[in-house]
């Protein structure tokens, strides 16, 4: 495990010297210490980064040539697999098979963007029609520049995977601020990227507080593009330093998703995807299905069979064969969550289920899987972002009421519904507003599909061409290609 920057192409100490704890959260143990970027590392990182992208010929390299790397990178990966997933565990402390799947869907991100960075090669540039026949002119795609991608503590490895791939893929370089939580893949990564080979000043990973090592990002003029995954209250203040250069930004931030499940869905399999839609890395999910609305029908039957499952939930180190919820991230995390849970009982609320530290776990940041009923409309924990596994869900009477009150939050991140019958799901996923709409499921992923919100949920989006294309500028190139003279101010013959 490193300890130091990786900075262009070593790896580095910080100039001040800083270092921090990584705390294993299942044990609270010190397993680790990360170093701690300030502005003059931040400095020396982007500068790298400046250079690579304006001297060093990394955007003027073929797509199939980026690919190379990426693919190796990728291959680098699936080699450390499980080691890999067991560091994001220790790290971050989700179960040991979903963190093997975030680092599989890490390797396979890197594939991806391959494949479109061999594309690129031949659709980077689009004849445009005029109405002039006298002009030509088409459209290019280039790379923005040097990216700063800012990303959160509960994906560590694959959120930095789905700006990284895509930002190399297109020609740019990246100076990449990992959660300072969770560290430790991000490091990981930088290694595997040295290892192939990746040319100096292409990637760069600098460690440490976002108050200081990802402020210091937002405030380096040499930085073309914004690239962060986060809380809504960081997404704004972003975005507004961001406008003092122009710099591109896309934001992907929080979410309160909806569930609507319908009288004639199948209530085993509801109770199933409502469970991963919310308990699945702890409910630290920013698309996280945690307002449950379902049909006044099969509202008893269902909620009573979702409280006998979420009772069976195993909790637990992540490290141990069979657990299914690992702690949250960290104290205050969990001091966090356990507040929001005490304000939505002196809300109103009823908890059906859980809601406290569970029984014989002293030590860790564990939390029993929470439903919450009776939740009030008005209250916190119906409308903001709880971000730990807390369900809130109520019963509705009318298919207009289940869509004004899905509807009725000032996120736009994700939606599900739920019903045999086709027609109407696919009428409710037209009428969600939301840029991610599950039917009879929640919270599959796919490397392939745009990820991203509507409203106070961000701005632009990941993954799929999409992605690809968020680190691209377009540029018009026109040629006068007439043989005869413009002829404007000079009249052909005249004064000669």
């Amino acid at each position: 495990m490193q300890d130091k920057l990786y900075i262009d192409g070593k790896w580095v100490a910080p100039a001040r010297g800083g270092r921090a704890d990584v705390i294993n959260p299942a044990t609270e143990e010190v397993i680790q210490q990360i170093a701690l970027a300030t502005e003059e590392d931040v400095d020396l990182a982007v500068k790298a980064a400046r250079r690579a992208f304006d001297k060093d010929g990394w955007p003027k390299l073929t797509g199939a040539e980026r690919a190379k790397y990426l693919r190796a990178i990728a291959a680098g990966i699936r080699v450390r697999q499980a080691e890999i997933a067991r560091l994001e565990v220790l790290d971050n402390g989700k179960p040991f098979p979903e963190a093997d799947w975030d680092v599989a869907d890490a390797a396979g991100c890197f594939d991806f963007y391959a494949g479109l960075a061999e594309e690129f090669d031949t659709k980077s540039a689009e004849p445009v029609v005029l109405s002039d026949a006298r002009f030509t002119s088409k459209a290019v795609k280039e790379p923005m520049g040097v990216v700063g991608a800012i990303v959160p503590w509960n994906y560590p490895l694959l959120m930095a995977s789905w700006k990284v791939a895509p930002a190399l893929a297109a020609g740019c370089t990246v100076v990449l601020k990992p959660a300072e939580l969770t560290s430790l893949t991000a490091l990981e990564l930088a290694a595997i990227a040295d290892d192939v080979g990746l040319p100096a000043g292409v990637l760069n990973v600098v460690t440490g507080a976002g108050s200081i090592a990802g402020q210091a990002i937002v405030d380096q003029p040499l930085v073309d593009k914004l690239a962060f995954t986060g809380s809504g209250s960081v997404g704004s203040k972003m975005m507004a330093q961001a406008a003092r250069d122009v710099k591109r930004i896309s934001l992907e931030l929080g979410g309160k998703s909806p569930f609507v499940v319908f009288g004639d869905a199948d209530i085993e399999e509801a109770v199933e995807w409502i469970m991963f839609g919310i308990f699945w890395n702890q409910g630290q999910v920013c698309s996280a299905t945690s307002r449950v609305l379902v049909e006044q029908g099969i509202y008893e039957r269902l909620l009573a069979r979702l409280i006998e499952e979420t009772r069976k939930i195993t909790i637990g180190n992540g490290l141990d064969h069979g657990i299914l919820l690992g702690p949250l991230v960290s104290a205050r995390q969990h001091s966090n969550v356990m507040r929001d849970i005490e304000k939505a009982k002196a809300a109103g609320a009823t908890i059906a289920c859980g809601g406290k530290r569970p029984d014989g776990f002293d030590v860790g940041y564990y939390l029993e899987p929470t439903i919450l009923t009776d939740v009030p409309l008005d209250s916190e924990a119906w409308r903001e972002e709880i971000f730990g596994p807390v369900v809130c869900i109520r019963p509705f009477a009318t298919e207009e009421e289940a869509i004004r009150l899905a509807n009725d939050s000032r996120f736009g991140l994700a939606a599900a519904v739920m019903s045999k019958d086709d027609a109407r799901a696919e009428r409710v996923a037209a009428a969600f507003r939301a840029g991610i709409v599950w039917i009879n499921c929640s919270q599959p992923t796919f490397t392939e599909a745009p990820w991203g919100g509507y409203k106070q949920s961000g701005i632009g989006r990941e993954l799929g061409r999409w992605g690809f294309e968020n680190y691209l500028e377009t540029k018009q190139i026109t040629r006068f290609a007439s043989d005869d003279p413009w002829g404007w101010y000079i009249k052909s013959g005249a004064g000669r």
